[in-house]
């Protein structure tokens, strides 16, 4: 795409901070050569995230004047308007918006930091979005000592970050978000690539090296993989990471990444000449490590090896595509996987990540109703909107997807046809890194493999039967145990215990817990048991741990659970069911895991 700058962009919006402390964005845009009739549209989404959010609901005060003069704004629809004008001047528009979502799909401003994706705060100028668009960044009332760190092109930008950017199309403003504040900034060349990568919200005791020195090397990894000794399709990347009291998640840009972590998920600065310790598939460190993997790896698998569907963004509605599996699936197996190929993390490390996501989807019944190819079509309405009954409705393609991923791997390993690297990049020449379908998966799959897949796609991605990942994770050199399953998962319930008591959170199809009646919200008091012998009086206990249920049975075969809803007390005949049993992986053939693990093709 050429990089030509116009000196003055016919789309022009200024953002600054209004009022940091009643949360706003003031936002102007400048429209040359308007239409008579001039629409404006506020996206319903952002993409990478789907579900239609209303940005809307936040815009506030949206005016227009011509030459000075004030004119009407009509709202068409909940997230159109429309300005009349001559058609000749320049229209000026302003609004504000409120911004208080710490999230990475939307827009945050305090005194602390500010944080926006345009989807928010841009309104699109219909006609005109394939146009050059200048974003001018201001301080306005933040305060002093702010900076700026976007994927932006910056045109006329001060030491700190404020001024003009230039994006090329409404699609790259889209895609660039914009972190503002007192972040901490460091920076580091992957593959003679430049990367920046900004946190916010961290203390004094952040190892701010190590989590570059990580990062460059799961960057280096995977633009190798990708690459080989070429380039990435990015001049420079910036990773955006909040660090708070609690949260996780990220979102993937075309060349950048925001990202938001536990505050006690970042590395400690160890004592000096200290070596580190080994990271632990429970650390924080290394579920951050995953993510900052996932997210750079969406670079190519998403951003723009894109489902057809995507080939061009319509922020007005949901846009559907049954290929998610593959997109999100396929980058969730190999987030972890590149933290062993960069040297991160061990055999035995890697083992227990894959049995935690292996346990994820055996222990959702959601898998035996929804394939991952529909769980793909349904995430605007199913994936996002969470439940109480959302294990038993849908699987996640996240976790099957990985899993799909890593059959099709160790299956084309297995019979000597290569790996899924080798898919991944074939994709990427036939498609040319651009849009692709299903039918480009299999064709790959055919011609590398020698052979149909068909049915293992219509079985592991259009069906619902249970995927051979076990079998397949034992002929690559894992050894598959069966140990007892928590008490939760035995009698078909999640729950949530605290000071107050325990609490029933989901109740899963088919297990004891449905059986007996039991529902998500229940408050589960305590435990009732028949009288041992005639003649005595029946025992009642209260409970405030699962735990303390199962000690409090015994060898009893039944008891009933007393449970308050909805201001009544109820009585829950509960049969105690069987233990159930959850997989955990460990090194059987270190020769053989390393086979798949270590010696990966390099593009």
């Amino acid at each position: 795409m050429s990089r030509n700058k116009p000196t003055t962009p016919a789309l022009h919006y200024r953002v600054e901070p209004l009022n940091h402390r009643a949360h706003l964005f003031a936002v102007t845009l400048d429209i040359t050569r308007p239409a008579r009739s001039q629409k404006l549209t506020l996206p319903v989404w952002i993409p990478g995230s789907y579900l239609v959010r209303e940005f809307s609901q936040h815009l506030q005060h949206l005016s227009a004047t011509q030459g000075g003069e004030a004119l009407a704004v009509k709202q068409l629809d909940k997230h159109r308007w429309q300005v009349d004008n001559d058609g000749q001047r320049t229209l000026s528009l302003r609004w504000e918006v409120y911004a208080f979502d710490a999230s990475v799909r939307t827009a945050f401003l305090d005194a602390t930091r500010g944080f926006f994706n345009a989807t928010s705060l841009c309104l699109m100028v219909a006609g005109r979005e394939d146009e050059p668009h200048a974003i001018e960044i201001q301080p306005g009332d933040a305060p002093a000592g702010w900076q700026v760190a976007t994927g932006l092109s910056p045109v006329k930008a001060n030491e700190q970050g404020f001024g003009t950017y230039l994006a090329q199309n409404y699609d790259e403003l889209a895609d660039c978000p914009v972190e503002m504040g007192t972040f901490w900034s460091g920076e580091f060349s992957a593959c003679g690539v430049p990367h920046r990568f900004v946190v916010s919200g961290a203390g004094g005791w952040f190892d701010g090296q190590r989590l570059l020195d990580d990062t460059r090397r799961i960057c280096e990894a995977q633009i190798r993989f990708w690459h080989g000794d070429g380039q990435p399709p990015y001049e420079r990347y910036v990773f955006m990471l909040h660090a708070s009291g609690e949260g996780y998640g990220g979102l993937e840009h075309r060349n950048s990444t925001a990202l938001i972590a536990q505050r006690t998920d970042l590395p400690k600065i160890s004592a000096k000449d200290a070596k580190p310790a080994a990271l632990k598939a429970t650390d924080g460190y290394t579920t951050l490590l995953g993510l900052i993997s996932h997210e750079y790896f969406h670079t190519w698998n998403v951003k723009r090896l894109r489902p057809a569907e995507f080939k061009r963004y319509d922020y007005t509605r949901e846009n559907h595509t049954e290929l998610l599996w593959f997109f999100e699936g396929f980058t969730s197996y190999y987030d972890d996987l590149f933290l062993r190929r960069a040297g991160l993390i061990d055999d035995a490390t890697y083992l227990q990540l894959v049995t935690k996501t292996i346990n994820q989807v055996q222990q959702s019944p959601g898998q035996r109703v929804q394939s991952v190819a529909q769980a793909s079509f349904d995430a605007w309405t199913r994936y996002y909107r969470v439940g109480e009954n959302t294990p038993n409705a849908t699987i996640s393609y996240y976790t099957k997807g990985a899993l799909v991923a890593m059959c099709l791997d160790l299956t084309l390993r297995a019979e000597g046809r290569g790996s899924l690297d080798e898919v991944m990049r074939a994709l990427w020449h036939r498609t040319q890194g651009g849009p692709m379908r299903e039918s480009d998966l299999s064709t790959v799959l055919r011609q590398l493999g020698k052979r149909s897949f068909a049915a293992e796609l219509a079985q592991w991605v259009h069906g619902t039967a249970d995927l051979p990942v076990l079998d397949l994770l034992a002929a690559a050199g894992a050894k598959v145990h069966r140990d007892k399953a928590p008490l939760a998962q035995s009698l078909g319930l999640r729950v949530a215990a605290d000071s107050s008591g325990l609490t029933v959170k989901n109740v899963l199809r088919g297990g004891a817990g449905e059986a007996a009646g039991l529902a998500a919200g229940d408050e589960w008091l305590g435990v009732e048991f028949a009288p041992a012998r005639r003649g005595l009086p029946a025992e009642a206990w209260r409970v405030r741990k699962l735990d303390e249920v199962a000690a409090l049975r015994g060898t009893r075969s039944a008891l009933t659970a007393l449970v308050s809803r909805d201001g009544r007390l109820l009585r829950c005949s509960l049969t105690w069911p069987a233990d159930d049993t959850a997989v955990r992986l460990t090194v059987e053939d270190a020769a053989r895991l390393g086979d798949w693990l270590t010696r990966c093709s390099t593009g």
